[in-house]
């Protein structure tokens, strides 16, 4: 089906060739007073074909040449777009082009096309940030299992320092897969605009579940907490719940202190489910709440031990697709808390 738009082109350019025919009109209507007043038609009133017929070819001429003038104006902004466009195949996306036509419509043109280009541009830099943070982030783990193994072949090391090494390229590799799936589930959930594999699941049970994952960590640091889960039901895809979860929770862990205190909250709010995770931990500035959910951004040193960036990212798309909403309040040195809200 052919979409269908309002354009009101085809109403300037009759509204133009009416004024460029009445100009001519009146101009030839002009000089015809001129030359009667002159005497110069006397001789062919008898036979008006010739006059009518020199009109005609001065209304032609006359025409013309304004047509073309008011042409030029009209058709020269396509000749900046045509050169934009070039330049953008050729992959310059620092182009622009001007948005002050008297024309409402070519006027919205060329913005639009300016806010394309920027789109663009915007898009090619992030691809451009993509590609470096990946192959930072490959880099490192890569390195460190290299060099690990080739301290192993020495003959001479202890059994302790082969021990360690050992663990060491386990630690790196196990990093390099968590990276490798991350980026895939990202890819793919960037790439759908449904989720598929629905069912029922306790979203109460999954969240005390995660936690228990985790238990080793927080019973490590002596964290405290506060946990409020209201028994509730929820229809979605409970591998991606649980990946929300997973990540919410073991953030709060991680950047907890030793002694911390976490709250968990699960109440059912206007038909929604609002689920609320807060802790009393290091904290974020207005600076990193900004790109929290960006890919590969990892705030400070703080932030980014044992991570890769990529959690949040995962998060907000999964909520994205979910209809939700999350949000996060935060303070440095005072702790972070996430809302999340999913629709029933």
């Amino acid at each position: 089906m052919k979409n269908k738009f309002s354009s009101h082109l085809w109403l300037y350019f009759a509204s133009l060739v009416f004024c460029i025919m009445m100009l001519a009109a009146t101009i030839i209507f002009t000089i015809t007073i001129f030359l009667f007043k002159k005497g110069y038609l006397d001789e062919y009133t008898a036979r008006p074909i010739y006059p009518v017929f020199l009109l005609l070819i001065l209304s032609v001429i006359i025409g013309t040449f304004i047509s073309i003038i008011v042409g030029r104006k009209i058709i020269h902004p396509l000749g900046y777009l045509n050169v934009a466009a070039k330049q953008i195949a050729k992959g310059n996306y620092n182009v622009s082009v001007p948005e002050s036509h008297l024309m409402g419509e070519i006027r919205e043109l060329q913005q639009n096309f300016n806010i394309m280009i920027r789109e663009i541009r915007s898009t090619e830099t992030i691809r451009n940030d993509f590609i470096v943070n990946v192959s930072h982030e490959f880099k490192t783990p890569t390195a460190a299992i290299e060099g690990y193994a080739t301290l192993l072949r020495d003959n001479e090391l202890t059994t302790a320092e082969r021990e360690e090494y050992t663990k060491m390229i386990l630690t790196s590799a196990r990093q390099l897969s968590h990276l490798t799936t991350n980026i895939l589930k990202l890819s793919k959930l960037e790439n759908q605009e449904l989720i598929a594999e629905k069912e029922n699941c306790r979203i109460d049970e999954q969240i005390r579940q995660v936690i228990l994952q985790f238990e080793p960590e927080w019973t490590q640091k002596n964290i405290e907490w506060q946990i409020e889960l209201q028994k509730q039901c929820y229809f979605g895809n409970p591998e991606l719940i649980q990946i929300v979860f997973s990540n919410i929770i073991g953030n709060a862990v991680k950047f907890s202190h030793n002694n911390g205190l976490i709250k968990v909250l699960l109440i059912n709010e206007n038909n929604k489910i609002v689920i609320t995770v807060a802790d009393n931990g290091i904290g974020m500035n207005d600076e990193v709440i900004r790109h929290v959910f960006e890919k590969f951004y990892q705030g400070d040193n703080a932030r980014s031990s044992d991570g890769n960036g990529l959690g949040l990212a995962l998060v907000a798309r999964i909520i994205k697709l979910c209809k939700g909403e999350i949000t996060v309040k935060s303070k440095p040195n005072e702790g972070s808390e996430f809302k999340i809200s999913l629709p029933l």
